[in-house]
């Protein structure tokens, strides 16, 4: 079973799943360029734990439609893959093995950071998924060390997928144009972490809120950027490869990040 990549894929809004742009067209393809997987981890920005990462357990996981004032098409989608319960229980000793005390959630659904781009990926909804919490307060640094516990996975066949966004202020949005260029403010962190993923620059990375220009107004909170670290981390010390490049709505990049595993 070929070794699979882990990813980092810029969710956006949740009319990612039905409106035109470049990101998209962009995932609509993916999914076809990437070996197929036996399963799908997805951490998730909008599944935030406190005090230890926990996974879900799910058989049938529920579409979490966890936002509000969107079209009335966006809450009538569903995603209907089944749970990944065995694999979960797996990466949740991977967890422990590595430190973490991980939790357990019987219950929890697919939020739209996971079901949003997996719609467009797989939109077959045939291969089984389970979430993992990102942990409210803990660094970039916890995180990465997240993924790389969870790295043996990948030999597996299964897909890890931080879910998040390169660039999440979402109080700069003023209702903006999808196609809005981004302000130089965006861009310059966008350019800055290509250039620190692509170099394999970890340190500056784990330090990235006094590093990199403009960290905190890209990110005043860290949750949407904390996947990048589990995707990271998975690659197990391989370089970014960046698979695509856009912008929505101007204050959101929508970077897509390889780790490992074939050219996709």
């Amino acid at each position: 079973m070929a070794s699979m990549p882990s990813l980092f894929i810029s969710h956006g809004a949740p009319t990612l799943a039905i409106s035109d742009s470049p990101a998209r067209h962009f995932l609509a393809e993916l999914g076809a360029r990437l070996p197929r997987p036996s399963a799908i981890l997805v951490a998730s920005a909008h599944w935030e734990t406190n005090g230890q990462p926990s996974v879900s357990l799910a058989e049938r996981p529920a579409t979490i439609h966890d936002f509000g004032g969107f079209p009335p098409a966006l809450y009538e989608m569903r995603y209907p893959a089944p749970g990944a319960p065995d694999m979960a229980q797996a990466a949740a000793a991977l967890l422990e093995q590595a430190g973490f005390s991980a939790g357990r959630s019987a219950t929890r659904g697919l939020d739209h950071g996971a079901w949003v781009p997996l719609t467009l990926m797989y939109p077959s909804a045939d291969i089984p998924v389970a979430q993992l919490s990102v942990v409210r307060g803990a660094t970039p640094a916890d995180h990465e060390r997240m993924g790389r516990a969870l790295a043996p996975l990948r030999d597996q066949g299964v897909l890890v997928v931080g879910s998040g966004s390169l660039t999440h202020n979402l109080y700069e949005f003023r209702g903006q144009p999808i196609d809005s260029a981004p302000p130089d403010w965006v861009r310059a962190f966008g350019d800055w972490m290509k250039r620190a993923l692509e170099g394999g620059d970890l340190e500056a990375l784990r330090q990235y809120r006094a590093e990199a220009p403009h960290a905190v107004r890209n990110h005043p909170t860290e949750e949407h950027l904390l996947p990048l670290f589990v995707a990271l981390g998975a690659g197990a010390g391989a370089r970014a490869r960046q698979l695509h490049a856009s912008h929505e709505y101007g204050v959101l990049a929508m970077d897509v990040y390889a780790f490992g595993g074939a050219e996709a």
